[in-house]
């Protein structure tokens, strides 16, 4: 099985830029569809961006335009580039795979 460990989250102001990062430990990664998913407080955890393993992605509705999945299979790393972020953004964020892992989850906080 994968371990997930995300890192990048923080305080950002209305409108700023945050990058998430997400390393993989173990085997099979290049195998599996990757993604990012988070829970903001008394809400249900959402998909927020996939990408499979020939990097086609897809995007919640919510943040097409504004959020760009990548993933780096050499490195065994997976990223989250997140533009134009709004105080709905708030929420804990995790890096998943296909394979049913799951990170610890990284706060991203959108405030000013």
């Amino acid at each position: 099985q994968v371990q997930l460990v995300e890192s990048g989250g923080g305080l950002v102001q209305p409108g700023g830029t945050l990058t998430l990062s997400c390393a993989a430990f173990g085997s099979i990664f290049s195998r599996d569809a990757l993604g990012w998913y988070r829970q903001a407080p008394g809400k249900q955890r959402e998909m927020v961006a996939r990408v499979s393993i020939i990097g086609i992605t897809n995007y919640a509705d919510s943040v097409k335009g504004r959020f760009t999945i990548s993933r780096d299979n050499a490195k065994n790393m997976v990223y989250l580039q997140m533009n134009s972020l709004r105080p709905d953004d708030t929420a804990v964020y995790y890096c998943w795979s296909e394979s049913g892992s799951w990170g610890q989850g990284t706060q991203v906080t959108v405030s000013s």
